[in-house]
């Protein structure tokens, strides 16, 4: 890519955004370099690597990077023999605890089953150095000095430093204690002078203590004076001094010989936790955008849904659905300056640049963006008509470069093509260039003011209408593209609402051709057509949603139904045999007794009799059939739409509407239609085929309302409005209790839901869900 097309399209802002979110000077210096691929495969990769942070940063919230340091520059000049400062050795520590914790913590991910294999494998490039990493801090601290422990000798070299340090302040404090001290002294304080204890001294005095002069005030009043008597324990005390220092180079310079050993292994921990702080910087800025992944093709084929431009705040751009590459390559948006035409070329152009360069975009899941080889762009800060000629040719300058290197592989990106020249000849290059690029087999997309090339979208195949949307009656844009459409001046109508007289709009329409008004009525009506498409497929994919919810609302139910069923056959059945057995047993323990009477009394009963009736008590046990549905073969029949079935795995009759497959039938049971396999059928009879229509849609008698209102991602007065018309609804449709899903977010919206809820005349009580239902997210409504 162009380093020029990367600044027009404001890469380098980008860039400059996902620098706030790296840990490191490592990671920082990676996002510097970052620069879109063209290679296919490479940029799968870098998008897979970035999914796989994102998903960690979904699970944990965050990854352990602080700590981390570029220490290349330290271990090459160990390894040369160099002695490293202690900060230098602390930030080698501090490094190798860095990529043992983030070692550790990738681990971890990994024992609870969690697909990462892209940041597995560059974890198990970090090397663990942890004997050099606590020999380090068991020797300077984390302010960069050298701890009495880094060695015995050190220590004991310390210790008499104290013990020589106290010894002369102890006798120095003797002197500004002395009697004389008050009149002789300056001050009654011991202070330092080229490394050595001193006492002020006034000038008139200096021959009472003796010893060396170090140093004197401005005025020279004062001496700075080392008595005689600490004059040895002062030499004492700087050779100790000496021997710390020595020791303390001795430690440093077996530290940094030991970081010298293991250069290797660090550099290659160093280089892998900047690429863990790059990857995670790229997953970072992805959330502060609330961006997706793409899915990558090679095809140019461009399909993105709500696409947002990332430079402007999210709560402020327009999101827009653009398509290129499938039924079109080339898409021409014409229209007035001011409507956010250069806001979406510039929004394809970054999105694919972003892609391309392994960050996810500001769009909805599902987007899809290709691979391009380049990506050009003409594009200008002039929104001016009245454009001079030098624009023009700056312009032409960058076309001509465009076309030497335009290929099919290429996305050109057009920003008023032909302006700031004679309209009628600024409109036939503007045709040819497009003619040209798009001969060549790029992926275009245009702006122009030209009302020529309106036309052009409807003579070409492969090339389409756009524009952006204009609401005249508030003067302003909206910014919505609006695909196969071109844009309209709008002219007459932003005067006439401004207060232009009528009369002078109807004489300058006498001006406008009988074609030109034809075209600009034709843009009307499809502008209008476009926008109620546009409603009425949205609510069409309500409808489909809520029918959707239906059907498996239904099918549970049903499901749930024949279970109970079943359970409660099978209840019923165990406790009838009980019952029967019973009296059985009894019935069995009467006819012994006969027996035994007639045996005894010599009764006329005779054993015949006892057998007959002992049948009849058997006979009497009724046969329960299992209630538990078993699967039977199908008859060898040839089934056809119409014919009544069985449905086995539901025990509930249906007619075939239509066969989808060569084992699967389409089943019309009550007022339930679903795929049923032939093998889960039993033929019934043969009846004629039923025509079936579809459930009407009019809110009446069979109007569905869903148990559950979801408000996430409402504002708060569209809820409000949404919950009055739901409880209406839910009223409506008799239903006893529903749920209202708020989410928790900050709890604004929870609250209204509930003060508006406990004011409502028909609900009797509202309770919060319990943790199987959404807990705190969702309000459970019962009525009265």
């Amino acid at each position: 890519m162009q380093d020029k097309i990367l600044k027009t399209l404001e890469f380098n802002k980008i860039k400059e955004l996902l620098l706030e979110h790296a840990s490191s000077t490592l990671g920082q210096d990676k996002i510097k370099q970052l620069v879109p691929s063209s290679s296919f495969e490479e940029v799968l990769d870098l998008q897979a690597e970035t999914d796989e942070a994102v998903h960690v940063l979904r699970l944990k919230g965050h990854i352990p990077l602080s700590g981390i340091h570029d220490i290349r520059p330290h271990i090459k000049r160990a390894q040369i023999g160099g002695i490293l400062n202690p900060m230098e050795l602390v930030h080698t520590a501090s490094t190798i605890y860095a990529g043992r914790t983030i070692k550790r913590f990738i681990e971890g991910l990994l024992e609870n089953s969690v697909e990462i294999p892209i940041l597995e494998q560059k974890a198990e490039q970090i090397i663990i150095l942890t004997p050099l990493e606590h020999k380090i801090k068991n020797a300077i601290d984390e302010n960069g000095d050298i701890l009495d422990g880094a060695s015995e000798a050190l220590r004991q070299i310390r210790q008499k430093l104290r013990s020589n340090e106290g010894r002369i302040r102890e006798k120095l404090e003797s002197l500004i204690r002395s009697r004389n001290a008050s009149k002789m002294l300056s001050d009654a304080i011991v202070t330092i002078r080229n490394d050595r204890y001193v006492i002020p001294v006034k000038q008139e005095y200096r021959s009472n203590y003796g010893g060396i002069v170090h140093d004197q005030s401005s005025s020279g009043q004062t001496l700075f004076i080392e008595p005689q008597s600490v004059v040895e324990l002062n030499n004492q005390l700087r050779e100790l001094h000496m021997k710390e220092q020595q020791e303390i180079e001795r430690i440093l310079s077996e530290l940094s010989a030991d970081v010298a050993d293991v250069g290797e292994d660090l550099t290659t921990t160093v280089m892998i936790l900047g690429e863990f702080d790059f990857i995670f910087a790229k997953a970072l800025f992805g959330k502060s955008l609330k961006a997706t992944r793409p899915i990558m093709n090679n095809n140019g084929i461009v399909n993105l849904y709500k696409a947002r431009h990332p430079l402007i705040p999210i709560n402020e751009v327009v999101a827009n659905d653009i398509s290129l590459g499938k039924d079109y390559t080339t898409i021409l948006i014409t229209g007035p300056n001011t409507g956010g035409k250069t806001i979406t070329l510039k929004t394809i152009g970054i999105c694919t640049l972003m892609a391309q360069a392994g960050l996810q975009i500001p769009a909805l899941d599902g987007s899809e963006l290709a691979v391009f080889t380049d990506v050009f762009a003409d594009i200008g800060d002039e929104q001016s008509i009245e454009q001079s000629l030098s624009t023009f040719s700056s312009h032409m300058v960058n076309i001509v470069d465009i076309l030497k290197h335009v290929n099919h592989e290429s996305l050109v990106l057009f920003d008023e093509l032909g302006a700031g020249t004679d309209p009628q000849e600024g409109a036939a290059l503007a045709i040819s260039i497009l003619d040209e690029v798009y001969h060549r087999g790029a992926r275009v997309v245009a702006t122009t003011h030209y009302p020529e090339l309106k036309a052009y979208g409807y003579n070409r195949e492969g090339v389409i209408n756009a524009s952006v949307e204009f609401n005249v009656e508030t003067l302003s844009p909206t910014y919505k593209l609006l695909i196969g459409v071109p844009g309209r001046s709008n002219a007459f109508e932003i005067s006439k609402r401004l207060g232009l007289s009528e009369s002078i709009i109807h004489h300058a329409r006498s001006y406008i051709g009988t074609d030109t008004n034809k075209v600009e009525n034709m843009i009307a009506s499809l502008e209008k057509s476009k926008r109620d498409a546009e409603r009425e497929r949205q609510e069409a994919q309500d409808y489909l949603k809520d029918a959707e919810k239906l059907h498996k609302d239904l099918q549970k139910q049903m499901a749930e139904f024949y279970t109970q069923r079943d359970r409660m056959y099978e209840k019923a059945e165990s406790k009838a045999a009980n019952v029967v057995e019973k009296a059985q047993e009894e019935a069995e323990e009467i006819i012994r007794e006969l027996r035994k009477m007639r045996l005894e009394n010599h009764a006329s009963i005779k054993e015949h009799e006892l057998i007959e009736a002992r049948k009849r008590l058997s006979d009497a046990v009724p046969n329960f059939e299992k209630s538990t549905v078993k699967k039977t073969a199908n008859k060898k029949r040839v089934l056809a739409p119409g014919d009544e079935v069985k449905v086995i795995s539901f025990n509930q009759k249906g007619q075939l509407l239509e066969k989808v497959s060569d084992k699967e039938w389409q089943v019309q049971m009550g007022i339930m239609k679903m795929k049923v396999k032939e093998s889960d059928m039993e033929f019934i009879q043969s009846q004629q085929k039923v025509e079936t229509k579809p459930l009407a849609t009019v809110k009446g008698k069979d109007y569905h309302v869903s148990l559950e209102l979801d408000l996430r991602g409402e504002r708060y007065e569209n809820a409000l409005l949404r919950v009055e018309k739901y409880i209406d609804d839910a009223l409506l449709a008799g239903y006893p209790r529903v749920s209202i899903i708020h989410g928790k977010g900050t709890g604004a919206l929870r609250h209204g839901v509930q003060e508006y809820l406990k004011q409502h005349r028909s609900v009797k009580r509202i309770r919060l869900g319990d943790a199987g239902e959404g807990g705190s997210g969702i309000t459970v409504v019962e009525f009265k």
